[in-house]
């Protein structure tokens, strides 16, 4: 039987959360198109039991935790709020990299302020390789959850490499990569990961949201098993990580209240074998297990 929940930052949580990062504009930058329907959608997802909600102050920048706060806030007690630091936006919305330690700790002061936080349950350390050493940038994490500011570090667009040298230095809490049936290419992480049971939480989980194609979506293999198993594609692709292994943690997003009924309902989606063999064949390289 599938695990439903799995440890995060040590409170127990739902598998599917809800990632924020669709509620903002086009670009992930200023409002939303319609902001009631940004709000609704995140009251709906916590009365279905979401109680895992990915964010970063840089998404908009500010909207999507204002809409947090604004929904949910005073927060409900079993509810783990992730956010990120190691970004920016410029007044155009383009992505800058914010990695020095100094801009870590001001990303950190700013979730709080835009959550309404005493303290943020766990904040991923976005990686841009080779911008600055990992080891100053672990000193900075480490000391702010010393200082209280963030209960647990997670890391975000990291090497396996990278990952090990982290774990040396601390406890983490996740580590958020991109992956999904046609991009696998941190096959490798998930199942460290699995290992030392830390949570592996794939972003882009059904594609890109910043790709014109969608190899995940409109992949035969997943069309097929859709259409043997009555569930939409974007069942399937989510079903398909569930089934990886326990510690996988989904944060699918959407502005949509049909969508979130939609994504959700993958917790029940129920892969044999033969749909897990087809829909390793979506990409070259499946997840490789070490003896």
């Amino acid at each position: 039987m599938m695990a439903s929940t799995y440890p995060l930052a040590g409170q127990v949580v739902g598998r599917v959360g809800f990632g924020a990062m669709q509620l903002p504009g086009p670009g992930v930058f200023g409002p939303p198109r319609d902001r009631d329907a940004a709000l609704a959608v995140l009251r709906a997802a916590v009365d279905a039991g979401v109680n895992h909600i990915d964010t970063s102050q840089y998404y908009g920048p500010d909207i999507a935790n204002e809409l947090i706060r604004e929904s949910l806030h005073p927060y409900p007690s079993d509810l783990v709020l992730v956010s990120k630091v190691g970004g920016k936006r410029d007044e155009r919305g383009g992505w800058l990299a914010a990695q020095n330690p100094d801009e870590l700790r001001s990303g950190v002061e700013e979730n709080l302020a835009s959550l309404r936080l005493d303290q943020v349950p766990v904040v991923n350390l976005r990686r841009i390789e080779g911008s600055v050493p990992l080891d100053e940038q672990l000193d900075a994490m480490v000391a702010m959850r010393d200082e209280g500011l963030i209960g647990g570090i997670g890391l975000s667009n990291v090497t396996v490499g990278e990952y090990r040298l982290a774990r040396e230095r601390t406890d983490l809490a996740c580590v958020q990569n991109g992956f999904n049936l046609a991009m696998r290419d941190s096959a490798d992480l998930v199942v460290e990961c699995e290992g030392d049971g830390v949570a592996f939480v794939p972003f882009f989980p059904l594609g890109s949201a910043f790709s014109t194609t969608n190899p995940v979506l409109g992949a035969p293999e997943v069309l097929s098993v859709a259409r043997r198993t009555g569930a939409t594609p974007a069942q399937v692709a989510l079903a398909w990580l569930l089934h990886l292994a326990p510690h996988v943690l989904l944060i699918p997003g959407t502005s949509s209240l049909e969508h979130l009924r939609e994504n959700l309902a993958a917790r029940s989606v129920d892969l044999d074998a033969e749909a897990m063999a087809e829909l390793a064949t979506v990409a070259p390289a499946p997840i490789r297990r070490e003896a």
